[in-house]
């Protein structure tokens, strides 16, 4: 089975059941899509700080995230120094990962090519969306070859923390790839949202 019932008693996807945060992440963003540059880089940046860790430790601090850099402005954070890396190695309600900071501080410097090619990260993003039909069935995927193209792009822009598995995370919660459960209340109201949805180009 691959639902869970949710606080509502209406079937969610099974992974909710992990923390009850879960059920309102899941509801009210998970796999809806998402066309602004600022949300984009800032979940392409927890996803990369989630790397071997739980999501359930990274929405627990994202307030605490956006507060340490800036609400994730990249024009400002591409500014950043030993200084900031410093202050932010000492941050207790982030995760404290030098790799992870740095990469975040790098790959802000890494948006202006990006922008001055694409116009905007949201449309180089939604240049991955993968066709459904080339979609695995829903819940049985870590990577997909759309998160893999994508991830070896941004490697090669001399991004950081960007593999695929982080990649397909990203998809899936910006709306790039609908992976609700078959079955999940949600998997409709996804499908919708991205239909009434426009992708930047």
């Amino acid at each position: 089975m691959s639902t869970i019932p949710g606080p509502d008693g209406q079937p969610r996807c099974r992974w909710c059941n992990a923390a009850p945060e879960f059920f309102d992440y899941h509801d009210r963003e998970w796999g809806y899509p998402v066309g602004d540059d600022r949300r984009l880089f800032e979940k392409l940046c927890l996803e990369s700080f989630q790397s071997g860790l739980s999501w359930r430790t990274i929405l627990a601090k994202r307030e605490n995230f956006r507060t340490a850099f800036d609400g994730f402005d990249w024009t400002r954070i591409a500014t950043y120094d030993d200084t900031d890396i410093t202050r932010l190695l000492g941050d207790a309600g982030i995760i404290r990962h030098r790799g992870k900071i740095e990469a975040v501080i790098n790959n802000a410097r890494r948006m202006g090519d990006l922008l001055a090619e694409h116009g905007s990260l949201a449309a180089y993003v939604w240049s991955y969306e993968p066709a459904p039909s080339d979609l695995p069935e829903p819940q049985t995927a870590s990577i997909i070859p759309a998160s893999t193209a994508m991830s070896k792009d941004l490697k090669k822009r001399g991004w950081k923390y960007v593999g695929p598995t982080t990649v397909f995370a990203f998809m899936q919660a910006m709306g790039l790839v609908n992976d609700h459960a078959r079955g999940c209340v949600m998997r409709d109201k996804a499908a919708r949202m991205r239909a009434e949805f426009t992708p930047p180009k």
